[in-house]
């Protein structure tokens, strides 16, 4: 697979986009009101992830989940990682994120 030069990225995911470019992968930090609804939020992302056979790096604290997406084997960002930050933008808003 071939990944994606920063440029085309960052215009693919538009101005005002909540994710940002960092170390050869996309980055964001969602935040959730609680605990639940970041949890929720998260299971949901695993599903699609399985699916797509393509998971993210994360972590969870409280309400906030931090996100790198990557494609290790390709070693940069390709179209599988802006597909995913597509759908965990949509899953955040059915989540209610805090924008």
């Amino acid at each position: 697979m071939e990944t994606l030069k920063v440029g085309e990225v960052m215009a693919r995911l538009g101005n005002g986009s909540s994710w940002s470019v960092e170390d050869n992968g996309i980055a964001r930090t969602f935040t959730f009101r609680d605990f639940m609804r970041a949890f929720g939020f998260m299971a949901a992302v695993a599903t699609a992830a399985e699916k797509a056979n393509h998971h993210p790096e994360w972590s969870n604290v409280y309400n906030k989940v931090t996100v790198r997406l990557t494609t290790h084997d390709a070693g940069g960002i390709t179209e599988k990682d802006l597909a995913l930050a597509a759908v965990m933008d949509k899953l955040a808003d059915d989540f209610a994120v805090k924008h």
